[in-house]
């Protein structure tokens, strides 16, 4: 399983990265988590300029077998949707690269540090 070592995670299976700018993240489902739902056709988000509480949901993603709700590992403002989604099988092909799904404006940026470790996610899912 894939669990990168530059990310956060949640305990619902979604990752963010702090971008450079130090005010803006990225945010998408873990490996884990699109494995788990297995052939991904659809991913709905709320629109951009949304705000979103911590844990909150923004959208859903679609598989064949299932539907999930998606949930903001922090709290911010959706500033950004990935526009390669309309092709939400990228999600399942590079969940952690192109598979981004929204770009966040974050409220605080020191609660990305209360989010699980690498190590601890993969504690999480048994890796």
């Amino acid at each position: 399983m894939n669990i990168p070592d530059n990310l956060r995670y949640t305990t619902d299976h979604e990752w963010i990265k702090l971008l450079d700018d130090g005010v803006t993240a990225l945010v998408g489902i873990t490996d884990f988590a699109q494995s788990e739902l297995g052939d991904i056709v659809f991913v709905e988000t709320k629109a951009v300029g949304t705000k979103v509480a911590a844990h909150g949901a923004f959208g859903t993603v679609e598989a064949v077998k299932t539907v999930a709700d998606l949930f903001a590992p922090v709290a911010g403002e959706i500033v950004e949707v990935n526009g390669v989604l309309d092709d939400a099988a990228i999600v399942n092909a590079d969940p952690y690269g192109e598979g981004w799904i929204v770009k966040m404006k974050l409220d605080n940026v020191a609660d990305v540090e209360s989010l699980l470790s690498p190590e601890a996610y993969r504690a999480t899912i048994g890796e």
